[in-house]
């Protein structure tokens, strides 16, 4: 019996290449793909697959959300992360929501197939560009992080806006399109929130913007 797989990525190409790499490895079936959160969430109750694989920042419902949704609403479904972000804080997100294995998308599809196998057999997958620190240490370690309310009362609505559509993957031209602004808009938005949040780059901000939705639910 093959092995059936869930497709979650806000990205066309990311989903095809997956789906070729799965259909020409014995033992895999791909019986679904989504583009965000609640469609994942959905189409895991209606599929059951095996495997989920979440991408972290996506539209609509977060990964880590779809995460912790999927996990309580399905039986057997283990949810495995490919991300681009290598950052401590959403790998111990993830494992805190439920996921049992965590890739980055620069990892080999090798690498894919061996955190299936892995977690299917009950332990947990990390990439090993990740090695750094070990799979006990990922999963023990969840930084106690929250926004400061002091500072996220200094937002304007705007501002809020503009992080809520930044933890959900958005990029900056989908957003400019959705509010009706410029992109060079946005970047003063941008520098805004990062000053009055005290952020030092953009992994920050994404952060920030996950924290706060995560905690808004």
């Amino acid at each position: 019996m093959s092995i059936r797989i869930l497709l979650v990525d806000d990205h066309q190409i990311i989903l095809e290449g997956l789906k070729t790499l799965f259909m020409q490895t014995q033992g895999f079936e791909v019986v679904g793909e989504a583009r965000d959160g609640r469609s994942a969430v959905l189409l895991a109750q209606k599929l059951q697959p095996d495997i989920v694989i979440m991408d972290v920042t996506i539209p609509e419902v977060n990964g880590i959300e779809a995460t912790k949704q999927i996990v309580a609403k399905t039986t057997n479904t283990r949810v495995i992360a490919l991300s681009m972000h290598a950052d401590q804080f959403f790998v111990t997100e993830m494992f805190k929501a439920g996921a049992k294995g965590y890739l980055l998308k620069d990892d080999d599809f090798d690498n894919v197939l061996v955190a299936i196998k892995t977690v299917l057999n009950g332990k947990v997958f990390v990439s090993p560009t990740l090695s750094d620190l070990s799979v006990k240490e990922y999963i023990r370690y969840i930084p106690e992080v929250e926004p400061d309310t002091a500072m996220l009362i200094s937002l304007s609505n705007r501002e809020r806006e503009l992080l809520e559509f930044i933890a959900s993957g958005k990029s900056t031209k989908e957003i400019a399109t959705i509010l009706h602004v410029s992109t060079k808009t946005l970047y003063t938005h941008r520098e805004n929130i990062m000053r009055k949040l005290n952020l030092k780059n953009s992994n920050e901000l994404i952060k920030m913007a996950t924290l706060l939705m995560m905690h808004k639910k």
